[in-house]
């Protein structure tokens, strides 16, 4: 058995390492094989004239900041590999190391999103942790070779880390939400999770801060020094705010995680659990709330679906961005 490593067409390398693209290379069968991702591959030669190139494990994994786990290419948006207990300790090695950034919870919302918007594609690529929120993401993820991954509800991923935080201290800062839903969010979580520390809470105008506004919410975040802020607006407006401040306002991590202020504070119903693990969360939802969800499911929709399959059978590339250095600047959203 010889082991390679190909890196383009006239490179070839021992050793059992990531590969990018091994294009147009011929199976025993024949048939070509036209591999996007980066996958670890190993050349069999079985004698003259049969050699096989086996995909062993697909691997997306972020070579600038071996902190992020391995991604998924979904539409050109990196899905992190998870599952619900791997993402809490992926933020609780985070937090007890003092690391800053964002967590994102995507699913066929935000990627659709992120089609029309290449800077806000990038502002989900930069992310800390990308987690796979609708099932699509998990589907899709296990079609690709990570049958590991599982769902990463954002409501279900913040009861699991406030749950954490009673046991290692971390403190809790609530962005978002209409007026009222913070306050209301934050005493329901402290009679749930009794010695939780929630250290404030911040109800922002349906439109861009002040200066002031701007000035109120750092001199709360210096003055309480959160490990955590939830942030609880719509996509993709949670994601634009988290990438634009994480770097300069004194907290941990920001994890925005949507409608999980309402469910959790009782304002909106969630949908059965069997509903959310057959993928129709979306119906549900859209039973709820017709007139502000019908155009957003309507569209997005068919078309993720479509481009998926074209994603899929390699009808049109999706390519994946490489992570920026976190330290850079966020992209101009314009």
């Amino acid at each position: 058995m010889v082991w390679r490593r190909r890196m383009g067409e006239n490179q070839e390398f021992h050793g059992v390492t990531p590969i990018r693209k091994l294009d147009g290379t011929r199976h025993s069968s024949g048939r070509r094989a036209v591999i996007e991702d980066v996958l670890l591959c190993a050349e069999i030669d079985y004698g003259p004239g049969l050699r096989i190139i086996q995909l062993l494990i697909p691997l997306m994994s972020d070579q600038t900041n071996p902190a992020r786990p391995a991604r998924v290419n979904v539409l050109g948006v990196g899905i992190s590999v998870l599952n619900l207990d791997l993402a809490v300790e992926q933020v609780a090695q985070a937090l007890d190391s003092g690391q800053k950034g964002y967590v994102c919870v995507t699913g066929v919302h935000g990627v659709s999103e992120a089609q029309a918007d290449p800077s806000f594609r990038a502002v989900l690529n930069r992310a800390f942790l990308n987690t796979p929120d609708g099932m699509p993401m998990v589907w899709l993820g296990r079609l690709r070779g990570f049958p590991q991954m599982r769902r990463v509800y954002g409501p279900d991923l913040m009861l699991r880390v406030c749950e954490l935080s009673i046991r290692r201290g971390y403190t809790h800062f609530f962005y978002g939400g209409a007026e009222g839903v913070a306050q209301t969010l934050k005493a329901r979580l402290e009679s749930q999770f009794p010695g939780i520390k929630i250290v404030g809470t911040f109800t922002p105008p349906f439109r861009p801060l002040t200066a002031t506004e701007e000035k109120d919410l750092t001199t709360r975040l210096a003055e309480s020094k959160p490990h955590i802020v939830w942030v609880g607006l719509s996509t993709p407006k949670q994601e634009r705010f988290m990438s634009e401040h994480w770097l300069t306002l004194d907290a941990g991590l920001w994890f925005g995680v949507g409608a999980a202020f309402d469910f959790h504070a009782g304002r909106v119903r969630q949908a059965p659990r069997w509903m959310q693990s057959c993928g129709l969360e979306w119906f549900f939802r859209l039973c709820c709330e017709p007139r502000r969800l019908w155009k957003r499911y309507f569209r997005n929709n068919p078309l993720f679906l479509l481009r998926s399959i074209a994603q899929l059978t390699g009808l049109k590339r999706y390519p994946l961005d490489p992570v920026p250095d976190p330290g850079a600047p966020s992209p101009d959203p314009s």
